[in-house]
C-alpha cells in the first residue's frame, strides 16, 4: 500500500489532561476502548505489519486492518476497513493516524482519517460525526473516570449514500 496517495479527509484534534502513555494505552487497549467506544474492543499487534481489529460488542469483527506506523506513545497509523460486504471495494481502504504530542499538562491528540480517492461529503458524514463523539468519550474517561452518555443520531446521509452505491449495511 502506497500511503503517499492518501489525502486527509477528516482531521480532529482534542486536548486531554493525561500522559501520552495513558492516552496511548486507551487507544490501543480492548479494556479501555470498550468503555469509551460503545462496547467496541480495539485489538492491536504492536508492530508494523501487525493486525489491527475492532470487535463489536457481540464479538464479531467490525473493523480489520494493518499497523502501518507504530511509535509508542507518539504515533499510530493503521488501515481501518469496516467489515461490510463491498464497502472496501467501493470506497478503498481508510488510513487512520493518531498523533500524540505533549502540551504542558495535556496531550494534544490529532486523529486524521485519510483516503486514496475523493469521497463525497455524505460518505464522510459518518466519520465527521462519529470521531468527535468517540474521542470526547475517551477524553472524559481519562480525565474523570466516567464516560458521558452521548446521543448520536444514525448517520442517515452516509447510509443513503452507501445504499445508492449498492452497499448493503448489515442489520439494515
Amino acid at each position: 500500500m502506497d500511503i503517499t496517495k492518501f489525502k486527509p479527509a477528516i482531521v480532529y484534534t482534542i486536548y486531554i489532561a493525561a500522559t501520552p502513555e495513558k492516552v496511548w494505552q486507551a487507544l490501543t487497549s480492548a479494556e479501555f476502548s470498550r468503555q469509551y467506544f460503545s462496547g467496541f474492543a480495539v485489538q492491536l499487534e504492536g508492530n508494523v505489519g501487525g493486525a489491527f481489529k475492532v470487535l463489536a460488542p457481540d464479538g464479531s469483527l467490525h473493523v480489520s486492518g494493518e499497523v502501518i506506523e507504530h511509535d509508542p506513545p507518539r504515533k499510530l497509523t493503521i488501515t481501518w476497513d469496516v467489515n461490510w460486504p463491498g464497502l472496501v471495494e467501493a470506497l478503498g481502504s481508510t488510513l487512520v493516524t493518531y498523533d500524540l504530542m505533549p502540551s504542558a499538562e495535556t496531550v494534544k491528540l490529532t486523529m486524521t482519517q485519510a483516503h486514496d480517492r475523493a469521497l463525497s461529503d455524505d460518505v464522510l458524514s459518518g466519520g465527521r460525526a462519529g470521531w468527535p463523539a468517540i474521542l470526547s468519550s475517551l477524553k472524559s474517561l481519562l480525565e474523570t473516570g466516567k464516560v458521558p452518555a452521548i446521543q448520536m443520531e444514525p448517520p442517515l446521509k452516509l447510509l443513503a449514500a452507501l445504499k445508492e452505491m449498492g452497499i448493503k449495511v448489515p442489520g439494515m
